[in-house]
């Protein structure tokens, strides 16, 4: 029954929040384009699954997603865990949390792959460039620079560094990439950084940063917890734009050793 009721109330907080969306689109269509809306049943029809999938999605969240990725932190952080051979609460040291940045990294690969909105991103990216994209690869390098940027945040969570150092560096990396990288891939890299931080990724990540923050002694979660979505943002597009530097120099050595060899 407390299912229930949590589900119609989550159902009512959606509908709430989508209203707005569809009154603007809507508004747009009828008030200022003055046309009317093609396959209105069909856009109806849509609007009516965004809000049952999004009531499910957020409570999913609270029943799986959440508990899970704090559920995780807290065991790896436990000096049962950490100490086995003693199980009591010692002093410790980053080293000690090396299973957590492991964790990290595995678990910002894996959303990142299964994120859909990436999916969508590389499927279009790979069409608009005749396929001079590839969509696995760019997949993959997108979820190698979320797999480095949630193992460095949770490093900065452990040793509790200020976070402002760690995204001044990376930006400055970024902006010195974007003078040497191909200019076609700039703007897709820059997009890769946002798309990475969308259904899937988000929760979990947010989950165990806050469940890290909480079980690391001398760490705020409200201070700490929070900011490894912004390495999950950041580090793609290093990772993108490096991709893109990588398979430049190798296209251009083999087409160098092809010259020679023509000669």
């Amino acid at each position: 029954m407390e299912m229930l009721t949590d589900l119609l109330t989550t159902f009512l907080l959606t509908v709430r929040d989508v209203l707005p969306i569809a009154v603007i689109l809507f508004g747009f269509q009828l008030g200022v384009l003055k046309r009317p809306i093609a396959n209105l049943r069909q856009v109806v029809l849509g609007f009516v699954y965004v809000i049952i999938g999004l009531s499910l999605f957020l409570v999913g969240l609270e029943l799986a997603l959440f508990p899970i990725g704090e559920s995780m932190a807290e065991q790896l952080t436990s000096p049962e865990f950490i100490h086995p051979e003693t199980g009591v609460d010692e002093p410790t040291v980053w080293q000690d949390y090396l299973w957590v940045y492991i964790f990290a990294a595995a678990i910002g690969f894996s959303t990142t792959i299964a994120e859909p909105s990436l999916i969508a991103v590389a499927i279009k990216a790979n069409e608009v460039s005749a396929g001079t994209i590839g969509v696995q690869g760019l997949r993959i390098s997108v979820a190698i620079g979320v797999s480095f940027g949630i193992a460095l945040g949770c490093f900065r969570i452990v040793v509790g560094d200020p976070i402002h150092y760690y995204i001044m560096a990376g930006y400055v990396v970024v902006v010195i990439q974007t003078f040497y990288a191909p200019k076609l891939i700039v703007p897709l890299a820059y997009d890769s950084g946002g798309v990475t931080t969308s259904t899937v990724t988000v929760p979990l990540v947010a989950a165990l940063g806050l469940g890290l923050a909480t079980n690391v002694d001398g760490r705020n979660p409200l201070i700490d917890g929070f900011g490894l979505i912004a390495f999950a943002s950041l580090f793609p597009m290093i990772s993108v734009m490096g991709y893109a530097q990588i398979v430049e120099i190798i296209n251009k050595r083999r087409s160098l050793k092809e010259q020679k060899d023509a000669l």
